[in-house]
């Protein structure tokens, strides 16, 4: 007989899932500006403060939502090949970024974060932190294998590996496209790798 205790903690989870997913349904839908507590409660068939219980406000909700989409879907898969990892996760995070519904989402999420520090400080701490963290993981275990010099701290590097394809996408007109992630990773293994 399941443990009684932990059916409610997994009747929580699904229900959480399900909020997640019915938040991208509807932004994709509706995008940034439509998107409301109310309108993703009435479409989950749940009360408002069913919402509000797990996210204060709209911007935590969406964060979360990216967050998932993170790590069901654009976390590294490591084959032991720094580059090709680099490449192959960098590809699909383009990919997902710039279509809905993380383009629109994404978007109006960082937009808020300029002119709100709270929501600043929610989306490095929820989302792009994240980003970084794996990124670091990965170079440093790259590093550990001797693909990489052993003799730098990398936590930099990785940042600017994932900020420089952020800055692509939201502030130029230039496309985050194979030549500008080939151009991305040349540079950084010509800067640390030991090839």
């Amino acid at each position: 007989m399941p443990n009684e205790s932990s059916a409610p903690r997994r009747r929580g989870a699904v229900r959480t899932e399900a909020l997640l997913q019915v938040t991208l349904d509807l932004a994709t839908e509706v995008g940034y500006a439509g998107l409301s507590i109310e309108a993703i409660a009435r479409r989950a068939e749940v009360g408002k403060h069913t919402v509000y219980r797990r996210w204060p406000t709209k911007a935590a909700l969406l964060l979360d939502a990216l967050q998932r989409v993170w790590a069901r879907d654009l976390d590294y898969r490591p084959t032991g090949d720094l580059h090709a990892d680099l490449r192959e996760q960098f590809l699909r995070s383009v990919s997902a970024l710039t279509s809905p519904p993380l383009d629109p989402v994404y978007r109006a999420v960082i937009a808020e974060a300029q002119s709100d520090p709270a929501a600043r400080a929610e989306l490095h701490e929820r989302f792009l932190r994240t980003v970084e963290q794996s990124t670091l993981k990965q170079v440093t275990r790259a590093q550990r294998a001797g693909q990489l010099r052993a003799d730098v701290d990398l936590t930099f590097a990785a940042e600017v590996l994932c900020g420089t394809l952020y800055y692509r996408y939201l502030l130029t007109p230039h496309p985050v496209d194979e030549a500008a992630i080939d151009g991305l990773l040349g540079m950084f293994m010509a800067a640390y790798g030991t090839a």
